[in-house]
């Protein structure tokens, strides 16, 4: 069984993709004599090869051209009744229509049923694969012959497939063997649901390669009993949950998504997939020191997204030591990031969902269970205590931090300058309301600067503001790197008004300013609470960060300027794609930044702040040392270039996500080239005059407090933000296309417009839309 599950984690096969009709005439016979000319008859619909549409195919060009359909009534897999199984295949003929999908020769069923569990162990609701309860696999085979070749080398019996003759793309399957075939279930309930899915192997394009992706129907579930289609009462995770952070395979119908990337196996692409072989029959120890997981669907799963923690805790052991590259990128305990379908991961407590986690506890002898180590021999009393405070949803905060966000609001309401009596400054007012658990802000509560290490009393581990200059083009000038340090305690409250004075240079105190705070909170019993204090619901590891969004104000009372990140029009990305992986960004930028929208991002992360404090980028040498990237440097902190480097393991840690020494990427749950997983679907990257459609045309490099830096073209830096495109010939293409590159940076930020468009826009030979394609093929 071990040795098994070690062949569920590795990858499988890849290839490539075709299309095309085919048929045959009959033979000639000899010429009669000329008839009358008939009526000429309608055109039949003839495709860009010319032949028929009416005709079979033989090959498909995506594996979503290949269409797989079950009817119950054609389906015996449970009780005394010999085995059979009829379906029918389509593929896409010339003019893409649907034609039957001749010639195939092997098949693999997969076959399990939902019934009631009777026992007070496990789940309410199990599964059983009706071939692993008849003792022969995971799976059953149908083929030509009737048999075939096992994992393991050895020939065994398989079903019979036979393609009706009259009916090109109707497929029959029969068991010819001695008693009835293994995914027949003889003693299982008619009224079980039950799930069949099949397998297609060996289909190729018109070249004769094979498709690369796994060929899956769409899991069938029904009623044996009455023919029912029915909704399985355990599938408590979605597929579109999965894909959240997965990705999605293109091609397939909004009814039938299929998730992207599942590295371990390349790809089983729904959560009912999964199933048929993760389930109770593999029920393992996860202390079992060489396997170290279960392998049932719904322990293994936490163990896996538990994985990087885990391994922090010093608590994987064995095959699971292989899940401490997995990072959940939201929080861990935020359980409706997975489960989003239906209550029942809060309904139904039992214990083997639970120690996926929780792997320290040991239920037999209580040690980890709670501060009084209660034991449990079975599952019948979770849900006496767990529920009410110490319910899945309460215990694990599900949903609170989106609840606090309003703990602590900030609304700036104006900004106003006077000339000051220092020459060459501006005195600037500002004004915001604030609000604390609910209601207006007391007169002296403390807003000082606290950061929780050096003071754990403060209330905020971190207050500043967020303020800066905008221009005319978007570009943003933040305050921050002129040392002009402006935070919440800098002012004072009144009738909770928050009024901050401060002298400033004229060159700053004019045009537009943009103003918001990045301000955490610690949280005790919903309320915001000192981060000293016991029994926090969020510390200062994990604070809450405050509501404020960016305000603009113009000085002059003119029109303000825009960021870039705040026009719509002029930004490719949206916070909701980032949120659909990783929660919120308030979470992922952890303690030291309260921010949740691009805008905030922008104060730090933005094309005139020339600085990063992570220039370098790291590999993971074969050995597990660090291998710096040679000759390959980064100086800014623009928030295009920092988040390719990140999510592309462009970066200066081995951990989370990074590149190994075969150059593979680790740690980023979707294909690395799927734009759209952050970009907007459809986007378009490029203006009409080649640049970018932001508008940024250039990057300050290699600022310090004594060197005002230089400037670097935009779209070359994006690009060489990935691996692929770091190397002396990259650069050497860029220069070539006019790109002005780090080794030769311009103290002058008007830079030109690089060609990239000419050959990368969407739409051309080599644009963006195809060469990072992620098309199933």
């Amino acid at each position: 069984m071990k040795n098994y599950n070690r062949t569920l984690l590795a990858a499988a096969f890849a290839a490539v993709l075709g299309v095309t009709g085919c048929g045959s005439d009959g033979s000639d016979g000899a010429d009669g004599a000329a008839g009358t000319p008939g009526t000429p008859g309608i055109p039949g619909a003839d495709g860009a090869d010319g032949t028929s549409a009416g005709l079979t195919v033989t090959t498909v060009n995506n594996a979503y051209d290949y269409t797989l359909q079950l009817d119950p009534a054609d389906i015996v897999v449970m009780g005394s009744e010999p085995f059979s199984i009829k379906f029918t295949v389509s593929g896409k003929g010339t003019g893409n229509a649907d034609v039957p999908f001749s010639g195939l020769e092997r098949v693999a069923l997969y076959v399990t049923s939902q019934s009631e569990n009777t026992t007070d162990t496990g789940a309410p609701m199990l599964w059983t694969n009706h071939a692993l309860a008849n003792d022969f696999g995971s799976s059953m085979y149908c083929n030509l012959t009737g048999s075939t070749t096992a994992r393991d080398g050895s020939v065994v019996n398989a079903c019979t497939l036979t393609e009706d003759a009259a009916n090109p793309g109707t497929y029959i399957g029969t068991w010819t063997h001695e008693g009835n075939a293994p995914v027949v279930l003889a003693d299982g309930n008619v009224n079980d649901l039950v799930r069949v899915m099949i397998r297609t192997y060996d289909v190729v394009d018109a070249d004769g390669t094979d498709i690369s992706d796994k060929i899956l129907s769409t899991p069938l579930d029904f009623i044996p009993a009455t023919g029912e289609l029915a909704v399985s009462a355990k599938d408590s995770v979605s597929n579109a949950a999965c894909i959240n952070c997965h990705g999605e395979l293109t091609g397939y119908d909004d009814s039938d998504k299929r998730i992207s990337k599942i590295a371990a196996h390349h790809n089983y692409q729904k959560v009912e997939n999964c199933v048929a072989c993760h389930n109770p029959a593999y029920a393992a120890d996860q202390n079992d020191p060489e396997l170290g997981f279960n392998p049932n669907f719904n322990a293994m799963i936490h163990t896996i997204h538990a994985g990087g923690h885990l391994a922090e805790w010093g608590v994987l052991q064995g095959d699971a030591e292989e899940f401490a590259e997995v990072h959940f990128p939201t929080e861990l305990n935020e359980c409706t990031a997975c489960h989003d379908n239906g209550n029942q991961w809060k309904e139904n407590i039992y214990r083997e969902a639970c120690v996926g986690c929780h792997v320290t506890v040991n239920f037999e002898t209580g040690v980890g269970h709670s501060d009084y180590e209660i034991p449990q021999a079975d599952d019948s009393q979770c849900m006496n205590c767990h529920v009410g405070g110490l319910s899945p949803a309460t215990a694990h905060k599900v949903g609170k931090r989106a609840e606090y966000a309003d703990l602590l609001t900030v609304d700036f309401t104006s900004i106003t300058a006077v000339p000051s009596a220092t020459a060459g400054m501006q005195t600037l007012t500002i004004k915001a309301n604030v609000t604390m658990n609910g209601a207006v802000i007391a007169d002296g509560t403390s807003l000082a600067t606290y950061n929780a290490t050096s003071n754990p009393t403060g209330m905020l581990p971190a207050n500043s503001l967020l303020i800066g200059n905008v221009d005319a083009t978007g570009k943003v000038n933040s305050w921050r790197d002129l040392s002009i340090s402006l935070n919440l305690a800098s002012g004072t409250l009144s009738g909770g008004v928050l009024t901050i004075v401060r002298d400033v240079p004229d060159a700053q105190a004019t045009g537009t300013i943009y103003i918001g705070s990045e301000a955490n909170v610690c949280v005790k019993a919903g309320k915001v609470a000192g981060c000293g204090e016991d029994d926090l619901e969020y510390a200062n590891d994990t604070p809450i960060g405050n509501t404020s969004a960016i305000k603009y104000f113009d000085l002059a009372g003119g029109s303000v300027n825009l960021m870039r990140t705040t026009d719509a029009d002029r930004i490719t990305v949206t916070e909701a794609k980032c949120n659909s992986c990783h929660g919120t960004l308030d979470y992922i930028k952890g303690y030291r930044h309260g921010t949740y929208t691009f805008d905030q991002c922008q104060n730090c992360h933005n094309e005139t702040n020339g600085a990063s404090g992570h220039d370098a980028s790291w590999t993971k040498g074969e050995d597990g040392s660090t291998v710096i990237t040679p000759n390959v440097s980064y100086d800014n902190k623009d928030l295009v270039t920092v988040s390719h480097r990140f999510h592309s393991g462009n970066w200066n840690t081995i951990e989370g996500i990074y590149r190994d020494h075969t150059g593979e990427l680790i740690g980023y749950p979707s294909n690395e080239t799927d734009c759209a997983a952050c970009h907007k679907d459809g986007a378009t990257f490029f203006a009409d005059d080649g640049g970018l459609t932001s508008g940024k045309r250039a990057i300050k490099v290699a600022a310090t407090s004594t060197n005002p830096g230089y400037y670097i073209s935009p779209v070359a830096e994006s690009c060489r933000s990935c691996h692929a495109h770091s190397n002396g010939a990259a650069l050497a293409h860029f220069k070539s296309n006019g790109a002005i590159v780090e080794s030769d940076a311009m103290t002058d930020s008007d830079l030109p417009v690089e060609s990239c468009a000419t050959c990368h826009a969407e739409g051309k030979t080599y644009g963006l839309d195809k060469v990072h394609a992620t098309t199933s093929h």
